[in-house]
């Protein structure tokens, strides 16, 4: 994933009406969910929603398809894998990473 990817899909997650609507839609997994669903769930007016799913489907987090009249939005798991595989990628310097809220061994 290239660095102005990982950019721009940090930029739209920062926001936490999209962070609540990408984590709604990695929820419903594959099948996804309607604009008026999501709005349901999640409270949010439909503009607003409409607002939240374009930037979304700009940073590639999100993706859009018709089903007669519906649309249906999902997440885009690749993007998503991908984005976190970048944040990751070097954890620990490949060592087995330790956990900050577990004191360290000191006997090891």
């Amino acid at each position: 994933m290239e660095e102005s990817n990982v950019i721009t899909a940090l930029a739209a997650l920062a926001q936490p009406a999209r962070l609540r609507v990408f984590r709604a839609l990695v929820v419903a997994g594959p099948q996804g969910m309607t604009p008026g669903a999501l709005a349901e769930a999640l409270e949010v007016p439909a503009s607003t929603l409409s607002f939240h799913l374009k930037e979304l489907m700009h940073a590639g987090l999100t993706t859009q398809q018709r089903d007669g009249r519906s649309l249906i939005y999902r997440a885009a798991f690749d993007q998503m894998n991908g984005l976190m595989g970048y944040l990751t990628a070097n954890c620990c310097a490949g060592a087995g990473c330790i956990d900050a809220a577990v004191p360290a061994c000191t006997t090891c």
